[in-house]
């Protein structure tokens, strides 16, 4: 099972980052704490403190178009907020 989908990269975790240590992920749905800790550890050689996910639920999105009106609704994802212990850092961009 493929854990980690990709890193969320936005200001607002980039900042948490820097201050707090912690990195976002977007995660598979059927993946639990204990995985998501595994495949981190594994993929950057760090050391992880703590893990908290959240759900969520795909909006339903509806828009008008010449053929009428189409509705459907965006994806369901699960996200992951990993915290490392104090020396450890995860650099995203090096890759680029």
């Amino acid at each position: 099972m493929n854990v980690i989908i990709k890193p969320i990269v936005t200001e607002k975790m980039t900042i948490q980052g820097d201050k707090l240590n912690r990195y976002g992920f977007i995660v598979n749905l059927r993946a639990n704490k204990l995985e998501i800790k595994k495949a981190v550890e594994e993929l950057y050689n760090v050391t992880v403190e703590a893990v908290n996910t959240a759900s969520y639920v795909g909006k339903r999105k509806s828009r008008f178009t010449k053929s009428g009106l189409l509705t459907g609704r965006t994806n369901h994802y699960k996200k992951a907020f990993v915290t490392l212990k104090a020396n450890d850092t995860i650099d995203f961009y090096s890759n680029i």
